[in-house]
């Protein structure tokens, strides 16, 4: 497949799954981008169009952890969403 048919097809199924997935204040999109060598993570609220909380492998703070435990949700993720406001219980981890 070419570059840019792949370009194509990346935003296709972006513009797809964003007509059926909008964050709000209550309720934040979370959206996660894999590079091949780093993973970042945002908390998005769309109406306002702003990003609440973010987090990456870049981040020092995080390459500790990273190291130990080999991944950057759970723990980390969990305590960014929380200091913008994001508790919700018996969250499942699925929209």
């Amino acid at each position: 497949m070419r570059t840019e048919e792949k370009a194509r097809q990346l935003l296709r199924r972006q513009r797809r799954v964003r007509q059926q997935v909008f964050g709000t204040q209550d309720r934040p999109r979370l959206n996660v981008f894999r590079s091949s060598a780093h993973i970042y993570a945002q908390v998005i609220d769309d109406i306002k169009g702003t990003t609440l909380a973010a987090a990456s492998s870049l981040d020092k703070s995080l390459r500790k952890s990273l190291k130990s435990t080999g991944s950057i949700g759970g723990e980390s993720g969990g305590e960014a969403t929380g200091r913008a406001g994001e508790s919700r219980e018996g969250y499942g981890g699925r929209v």
